[in-house]
């Protein structure tokens, strides 16, 4: 069964319900509902999660969508080893990235989803789009 990565803005799509992008985020996490795959995130999307939808929502609304969402996913750690690691790779200018590609790295994930494919242009891991990877299931 495939582990994958879920960067901050598809889980943003879902919990927020951004327009544009909510159906696709919904599809993707409907299959790790039914046990179809095993969605990951990083410590630190919870955490700039919980950051977005507070100016949405309410602080006990935010919470109680986190601990319902918290139920579809594996939250994979971020430790000092990731964190150096993000900090000393030029080939990830943006530092949140860095921390989600070695996130992904130091916990044997399969694929990245994201919506900015470009910032994970030198990732040894697949990285692909909500809708390019329920096309391939």
């Amino acid at each position: 069964m495939n582990r994958v990565l879920i960067d901050t803005n598809i889980v943003i799509d879902l919990l927020a319900m951004r327009k544009d992008f909510y159906e696709e985020a919904a599809d993707l996490f409907s299959r790790a509902d039914k046990k179809e795959l095993v969605l990951a995130i990083s410590a630190l999307t919870f955490a700039n999660t919980n950051y977005i939808l507070t100016k949405l929502k309410s602080t006990k609304e935010a919470r109680e969508i986190l601990r319902k969402f918290k139920l579809l996913v594996e939250i994979v750690s971020l430790d000092e080893k990731i964190t150096q690691l993000a900090l000393s790779d030029d080939d990830f200018p943006d530092f949140e990235d860095g921390l989600q590609y070695y996130s992904a790295m130091e916990n044997q994930i399969d694929i990245i989803i994201t919506r900015n494919k470009k910032d994970f242009k030198n990732s040894k891991i697949p990285v692909l789009t909500a809708k390019e990877f329920m096309a391939k299931k």
